[in-house]
């Protein structure tokens, strides 16, 4: 399986997706994993990823250039139907079900659009 991690904070995935089962896994050749810097996509001179929120309010907001971009660039091979999975907090809770649906797709994208 080939899982494409698209996220601000790459580094951050190195440790944990070097250790336990997954290392395992990637060791046997059963899983390889591809970190992708989002802010790779940025088309602004400071390489800037977020943006106030539009209508006002606190806070920052991911722009949705970069995201598109970056899972249109690093999706361009993979088979169609690939699951694109945005990680959120108001998402659905990650469960064995879940896990054995996945395991299904040859290739995964998981987009971490939050800081």
């Amino acid at each position: 399986m080939l899982i494409d991690v698209l996220t601000l904070f790459p580094a951050m995935f190195q440790g944990p997706m070097t250790e336990s089962m997954l290392w395992k896994a990637r060791d046997r050749g059963l899983l390889e994993l591809r970190l992708h810097d989002i802010r790779d996509f940025c088309t602004d001179k400071h390489r800037a990823a977020d943006d106030i929120p539009y209508g006002g309010g606190g806070g920052m907001i991911m722009k949705a250039e970069p995201v598109v971009s970056a899972v249109e660039h690093v999706l361009a091979d993979a088979p169609p139907g690939t699951p694109v999975i945005l990680m959120t907090p108001q998402g659905r809770v990650f469960s064995h079900r879940i896990a054995k649906e996945l395991a299904a797709y040859p290739r995964l994208a998981l987009v971490c659009g939050r800081y």
